[in-house]
């Protein structure tokens, strides 16, 4: 019998992302089997959440968040990151509370000073952040070079390091050398209570998503190492009258994701993307999220709508319901940002197939939700998507080629419904058996305990450093947001 813990979670953004909803059910699982349980977290939007973390389900603290910007001129994103993660580790190094253990995930930078709250530290790192870093240029070079030296060294500090698929951790040991350490694999696990809750038909939310035709989706954030346009080019070839793969004006994709206006690059992708299917000549529609403000809504492609007023009379626009419905059965493709999470629970339950695009992914939430709502997947022979989906049973992997997507695509959209309805039965049967909360929540806290019977050491050196870079870089950042 284990002794009840009182454990903290410290995460960057509790968005509604895949890493979000790794730490949401983790924090459930700890709960459920009886410790006492906290989020820390720099940024939490209750219009942009899981439900858990504004239900009351989960205990959730925001800070370090009061000083220090998102970035500095639109740039500094991964200076500003950092800073800001380590307020939020002197809030929790100075709140009454005395935890046995933190977990800490996604930035290694407030570890060595977290260590001095006198906890073990649990990392888990979902892919080492200097790899996903672009240097297309010496000036980023020379930027990054500190910070991923940082990186590595701050991992080290951890008391126990935890990957979340054998791809991560191969890549983890590449890629921090000298560490000499070989993380454990603790694979993500699904809460089936959250995906088993049933759909919300009332939801006028739903309204502009209800079709006659088959349901292709994506789910991915609005960034452009997801690959979103891989998914346009392979539907835009689906509906290429040379290849006679699928008839036309009978399917629709549907591109769903995470969208945050303060986001540089979610605006501007969703943007590119709209620009690029017009290009491939499908037609496309844009949903506003149901709480958008005016300036966000501002930032979304044009001819975007509100989806509660899709077919609402007592719109001032001039058309009536039969007119609007027209138009949207002319839909080719339909961008949803910052979907809810009904939203997401209706088009799992409707969609034909799932596209997840990102090559080299290290392990994709998303598949796993798909497979366990009897969705088929096709997605790139890479990563951690060759850990979950089996390829021919619960859905295809394939090549990063639109003419490989597009393959895959028409064979689910064109195959019978009894042979579809297998896939999904088995794509269900091995997300139950192999990724189960409960048997996740067990390894957890057996590597959470099996962590507190060794010792920990906090840093002297590493702490006193990053003491004098928050002093430093704090000034510093603050002279340059004056300047600028």
């Amino acid at each position: 019998m284990v002794r009840p813990l009182n454990i903290a979670f410290v995460h960057p953004d509790l968005g509604i992302g895949g890493a979000e909803r790794l730490v949401v059910d983790a924090a459930i699982s700890l709960q459920k089997r009886g410790h006492r349980v906290a989020i820390y977290t720099m940024h939490h939007d209750i219009s942009h959440c899981f439900a858990e973390t504004r239900d009351g389900t989960l205990d959730v603290r925001v800070g370090g968040n009061w000083l220090v910007p998102r970035s500095i001129g639109g740039r500094l994103y991964i200076l500003c990151t950092i800073l800001r993660s380590l307020m939020l580790a002197r809030q929790v190094a100075n709140d009454a509370e005395k935890y046995d253990a933190l977990f800490v995930d996604q930035l290694s930078a407030p570890i060595p000073l977290l260590k001095y709250t006198g906890a073990h530290i649990f990392f888990y790192c979902h892919f080492p952040d200097y790899l996903l870093a672009r240097r297309d240029s010496l000036w980023q070079k020379l930027y990054r070079a500190p910070f991923d030296l940082l990186e590595e060294f701050t991992t080290g500090e951890a008391d126990e390091i935890v990957v979340n698929s054998r791809f991560t951790q191969e890549t983890f040991r590449m890629a921090f050398p000298h560490l000499g350490k070989i993380p454990k694999v603790l694979t993500p696990a699904l809460n089936f209570e959250t995906y088993d809750r049933p759909v919300d038909n009332d939801d006028p939310l739903l309204r502009a998503l209800r079709t006659q035709k088959h349901i292709v989706l994506s789910i991915n954030r609005f960034e452009r190492k997801k690959d979103i346009a891989l998914a346009l080019k392979a539907f835009a070839l689906c509906l290429n009258e040379k290849s006679k793969r699928i008839a036309a004006n009978t399917c629709l994709l549907v591109l769903a994701g995470g969208w945050d206006p303060r986001v540089v690059e979610n605006t501007q992708y969703l943007n590119e993307l709209d620009a690029q299917a017009k290009q491939l000549g499908l037609c496309t529609r844009t949903i506003a999220p149901s709480r958008a403000s005016k300036e966000a809504r501002s930032l979304l492609p044009e001819g975007t709508i509100s989806a509660p007023t899709v077919f609402d009379d007592d719109d001032d626009d001039g058309d009536d319901d039969a007119s609007k419905a027209e138009q949207m059965a002319l839909v080719d493709v339909l961008f949803l940002p910052s979907f809810s999470e009904n939203q997401r629970a209706f088009l799992l339950s409707v969609a034909r197939c799932v596209v997840y695009t990102p090559t080299n992914e290290h392990l994709g939430i998303v598949p796993l939700e798909s497979m366990y709502m009897r969705v088929p997947v096709v997605a790139v022979n890479s990563g951690g998507p060759r850990e979950t989906i089996q390829h021919g049973v619960t859905g295809y992997l394939c090549e990063p080629t639109a003419d490989e997507f597009a393959a895959a695509i028409s064979k689910l959209l064109s195959m019978k419904d009894d042979r579809w309805q297998a896939m999904g039965d088995a794509g269900h049967d091995r997300v139950k058996i192999t990724f189960g909360l409960d048997s996740f929540g067990a390894k957890l806290e057996q590597l959470i305990v099996g962590m507190l019977q060794r010792p920990t050491r906090a840093s002297v050196v590493l702490g006193v450093l990053m003491t004098l870079f928050i002093i430093c870089t704090v000034g510093l950042t603050l002279l340059l947001t004056w300047w600028l």
